[in-house]
Parts: structure tokens; C-alpha cells; sequence
């Protein structure tokens, strides 16, 4: 058997180049969903890398992401525009992140905030800033990096850990960890380039360390422990790593460099070992904030119902309670496709243990005699066909503000 030869020098590919790879394949087949593994084999690429790849493209907007199960990928209006440009510059031709100064000095609760007002993120969506110790959530982590402190955030899926670490650092390179996830997905690996010939790409972690930009390992506790041991020499008093894949040259990591990591504590899987928990100084519990939720004018009674659920988690008698990502959801199918069809997909999509209770507090808050989940009927006549969505449901909103 043949292996493939190592180049003498083998050339770095852009930054983004396979991102913009996956947008572009999307673009070509607009009508065609595609899961990771369709796209890993069309491209040449790893499955960690397509994935990161593709999540990053859903994360920014610029592709969308369906299926329960397995994950599948479509093109959008933006997913075209993403396939001309690479998003990612090569580790090295980036600047360090500039430093508030060289020499560090200690910063006391009593030096002024920035004005917490919205943020807006990469992919456009607005950030609305919280508190953490009498400060902007993101002005404390962007504090907390400047001290090189790591920071771990942990809290059920949907409560914005995601948003906040994007709002906080516009430089951010992030790693979606799951349970395939390789050394290779993290530091790099040799890919088939479009010329037949294999190239090494670097991998996040070496893009972030060169650059001095900030790393995100969301649901970092999917991840084998094996494989983020190749991250920790990055974040101890060495700062290096080796590839061993690639010469095994040393990486040092710049000014700037970051580290901060997502833990969904509930999701099957998910193991915060002592080795990882130990390399995050300071952690920090992430909640919805039910305020916001009713400030962005969601239904104020859904906001109830997610508030008395979420109160029933805390005190252990229900495993499960809608979230921000959640509540946004429904404003949303609510706008489309109205309250009925939005309070049934809420108890559609909470776990099948909890949908009863779901369902009870729905019944109890907004007044409706019955509820379950967003299910298919009989076949409607032709004649129906063409009416508008919500035509022939009157819902009595009675909203509270």
C-alpha cells in the first residue's frame, strides 16, 4: 500500500479556504440538502473539518442547518456570497491583537465600564449585554482575557453562551467539539488539495495562536479528553504546542491568544473531567434571562410558562425548559405560522418525558382546553390548498405587557 508523499514544503491553504469550499458546494446545489458526510466526500476533507466548516457557515448565517438527527446543510441568499472569500487568514498574516499595555497592572471594580448597549455580532444578530460582577458581561471577559484568565461557560443549550463570547471578541475563531472530534480537527492535518497533491491545513487552535486571536471549544465536554490534552500545553506557562503531524514543528502562541470554553452540563455526553475544570480559573453559570426574553416582545405569557418550567428544573421534578433560543423560535413560527401552530411546536420540541408537563403549564398560563405537538392532519381538499397560512385559526391573544 501506497502512502501519500509528504511535500518537501508543503503550502499552507488560506484561512477559510475550506469554509469557502463547503459554501461553494452549497451555492452549486441550492436545491439539494447535504449532511457532513456528503460534503466530507465530495471535498476530500476530514468529517471534524467539514463540520467545523459547515457549523461555522450556520453560526454566521451564511448556510442553514435542519434535521433532529443527523444534521443537514442548505443553501441561503448569503451562502453564495460566503463561497468567494475566505473568512480565516493564514496562521502568521494577521497582526497580534494589540495589548492595552506592556506591562500589566491591576484593574479595581471601581474603574468605569463601557455603556452596555447592544452588540452586534459577526453574523449580524444584536447581543444584549448582561451583568457579571457589577460589570457588561463582555467588558468582564474581555477583562478576564486581558489577565489571561480562561474562562469556562456552562449552562443549558440556548442561553447565549455562544453569543456572548462572539459579542465579546470579534476575532474569534471557534472549534464545534463533539464526540468525533480529532487532534487532527484541532492542530491541523493533510488534505487532498485541489491540484491531487496533499497540503497541511493548520486547525483552529494554530490559526488562534499565531495570531493571537481567541479560541472558543464550544461543548468542549464532548470532546475525548485525549484529544483536548493537545490543547493544554497551549494554555499553561508554555504557550507551545508541537504538530508532530507536520515536522513536528513548535507553535508559540502570540499576544492576544485566548482561550474560553462552552459546557451544557444536561446533554448526553457531556463530562467536565478535572483535568479540563482545572484549566479554567474562573467559571461562569449561564441562565436565560426571562427579562430580555419579554423586552424583545415575545409572547408574555410563554415567557410565564418557560419561567415557571425553568423553576421546576431548578428544583429537580422536570429535566427540561425552553430557553431563549427556544423562545426566539417560537416568536418566530408564531409570526409565520400562528399562536396554535407556535404553542404546539413548544411542546413538540421538549424532550417526550416532559412534553406532558409542558403541555399542562401551556394549558394552565395561556388558556387553551388542548394542546400537543405540531403534527400533520388529513389531507386538506384542493380548495384549501390555496388559502393563506392562519386563515382559519382565530387565536385571542390577551397578551400582558
Amino acid at each position: 500500500m501506497t502512502t501519500p508523499a509528504t511535500p518537501a514544503s508543503p503550502a499552507r491553504t488560506k484561512g477559510g479556504e475550506l469554509r469557502a469550499k463547503v459554501a461553494r458546494l452549497l451555492a452549486d446545489r441550492p436545491a439539494d440538502t447535504l449532511t457532513i458526510g456528503d460534503m466530507a466526500r465530495q471535498l476530500g476533507h476530514s468529517h471534524g473539518a467539514v463540520r467545523n466548516a459547515a457549523f461555522t457557515l450556520v453560526r454566521r448565517g451564511e448556510a442553514d442547518q435542519s434535521g433532529a438527527g443527523q444534521p443537514v446543510f442548505r443553501a441561503n441568499a448569503k451562502t453564495a456570497v460566503a463561497a468567494q472569500a475566505a473568512v480565516i487568514s493564514p496562521p502568521g498574516t494577521h497582526a497580534p491583537r494589540a495589548q492595552a499595555a506592556t506591562t500589566r497592572t491591576a484593574v479595581t471594580a471601581a474603574a468605569t465600564p463601557r455603556q452596555p448597549g447592544p452588540i452586534r455580532r459577526a453574523g449580524g444578530q444584536l447581543y444584549h449585554p448582561r451583568e457579571l460582577a457589577d460589570l457588561p458581561d463582555v467588558e468582564a471577559l474581555n477583562r478576564l482575557r486581558d489577565a489571561d484568565v480562561p474562562v469556562l461557560l456552562y449552562g443549558p443549550p440556548g442561553t447565549g453562551k455562544t453569543s456572548l463570547v462572539e459579542a465579546a471578541f470579534p476575532d474569534l475563531v471557534t472549534v464545534a467539539g463533539d464526540g468525533d472530534t480529532t487532534v487532527g480537527d484541532l492542530i491541523g492535518e493533510y488534505t487532498q488539495a485541489d491540484s491531487g497533491g496533499y497540503e497541511f491545513q493548520y486547525g483552529p487552535l494554530v490559526t488562534a495562536m499565531t495570531e493571537g486571536r481567541a479560541l472558543l471549544i464550544d461543548d468542549a465536554t464532548l470532546i475525548s479528553p485525549m484529544v483536548l490534552a493537545a490543547l493544554y500545553p497551549a494554555m499553561d506557562g508554555r504557550r507551545q504546542i508541537q504538530v508532530k503531524a507536520h515536522k513536528g514543528e513548535t507553535i508559540t502562541a502570540e499576544k492576544g491568544f485566548y482561550v474560553v470554553a462552552g459546557h451544557n452540563p444536561g446533554v448526553h455526553g457531556a463530562v467536565l473531567t478535572e483535568a479540563l475544570s482545572s484549566r479554567f480559573s474562573v467559571q461562569i453559570q449561564i441562565g436565560t434571562d426571562y427579562d430580555l426574553a419579554t423586552a424583545l416582545k415575545i409572547d408574555a405569557r410563554v415567557v410565564r410558562v418557560a419561567r415557571h418550567l425553568a423553576h421546576q428544573v431548578e428544583l429537580g421534578e422536570l429535566g427540561w425548559a425552553p430557553q431563549l433560543r427556544e423562545l426566539l423560535s417560537y416568536q418566530k413560527t408564531e409570526a409565520v405560522l400562528g399562536t396554535k401552530a407556535a404553542l404546539a411546536n413548544l411542546v413538540g420540541i421538549a424532550p417526550v418525558e416532559d412534553r406532558d408537563a409542558v403541555a399542562a403549564a401551556i394549558i394552565k398560563t395561556v388558556g387553551v382546553t388542548k394542546i400537543s405537538p405540531l403534527t400533520l392532519g388529513k389531507q386538506l381538499p384542493a380548495s384549501a390548498a390555496t388559502r393563506p397560512p392562519g386563515s382559519t385559526v382565530s387565536a385571542h391573544r390577551g397578551r400582558s405587557r
